[in-house]
């Protein structure tokens, strides 16, 4: 007897929780084959609104916490990572149509690129702080800081690579994050959110969105309580025109990186998403 195959249909990934896009709208995920592989929710700009609210909320307890512990939970989730290494293999395989070869390469970067991050969040400080000199008895440091809530367009040819390369540096300074997925290559980002969620990662830290990047990232753009806008992955995109709508709300911006798929491993990657603060202390002079 020949039983029905039970269709996948993932959720998005907010605020710790998976709830189904208040619009109802799902879309097919298929292979390179045009085999079905799963429904992905499609997000709308209210999922979009209550995943800024979500990052706002986990913003003060992400950020201050101590940049060791910051570091042992990204490494946690890394090693999550390397657990579930052959489903990620299967997905890229399946979804990207690359062979099992490259699939295990992309996999193998991604963790060894979140391990990469990872290190740097007891370090970053400093060597992208220092010690001024200035006229006077006074101590005068600057310090980098998180900007605050990042929303950030994945890159859409890569789906796990990609995600990692700009989820991964923003968490590292304390951030939070907003992330649209690859349209086309939702699968990692799903099983992601299903590692983060079995992860120490305070729920709202990382909200993940499926769907239209071109429907999604209008709204990220022009929110109030966005502080900065990644936009790597967003090249096909009108991104001068969210450029334009991030400025009126005084967002920090990164522009895409000449369409590049996979930002490269870079502590400018962390610093991007940082604010410095200066401080004056007076010299004890006793």
């Amino acid at each position: 007897m020949s039983r029905l195959a039970v269709p996948k249909t993932y959720k998005l990934y907010i605020g710790g929780k998976f709830p189904r896009s208040e619009s109802g709208r799902t879309y097919e995920v298929t292979a390179t084959s045009g085999a079905f592989l799963a429904n992905a929710a499609k997000a709308s700009r209210k999922d979009a609104r209550d995943a800024v609210v979500a990052a706002r909320s986990a913003l003060s307890g992400w950020s201050g916490a101590t940049p060791y512990n910051r570091g042992q939970v990204l490494y946690r989730i890394a090693e999550l990572l390397e657990g579930r290494r052959v489903q990620f293999i299967d997905e890229i395989e399946q979804s990207e149509g690359v062979s099992n070869a490259e699939a295990a390469r992309q996999v193998d970067e991604a963790i060894d690129r979140w391990v990469w991050y990872a290190g740097w969040a007891d370090k970053y400080v400093q060597v992208a702080g220092n010690a001024n000199p200035v006229s006077g008895p006074y101590f005068n440091l600057s310090v980098p800081e998180p900007t605050g809530v990042v929303a950030i367009v994945a890159p859409q040819k890569s789906s796990l690579l990609g995600l990692v390369s700009v989820v991964a540096p923003a968490l590292v300074a304390g951030n939070t994050v907003v992330v649209i997925a690859s349209e086309k290559f939702p699968l990692s980002a799903i099983s992601l959110s299903e590692v983060l969620a079995t992860s120490d990662v305070p729920g709202g830290v990382v909200n993940i969105l499926t769907g239209s990047p071109a429907e999604i990232t209008p709204w990220l753009a022009s929110h109030a309580d966005v502080n900065a806008l990644d936009l790597t992955g967003a090249a096909e995109l009108d991104w001068i025109d969210l450029e334009i709508a991030a400025a009126e709300t005084l967002k920090r911006v990164l522009r895409p990186e000449g369409g590049a798929d996979s930002a490269a491993p870079s502590l400018d990657r962390i610093t991007a998403l940082t604010e410095v603060k200066t401080v004056w202390h007076t010299k004890s002079l006793i």
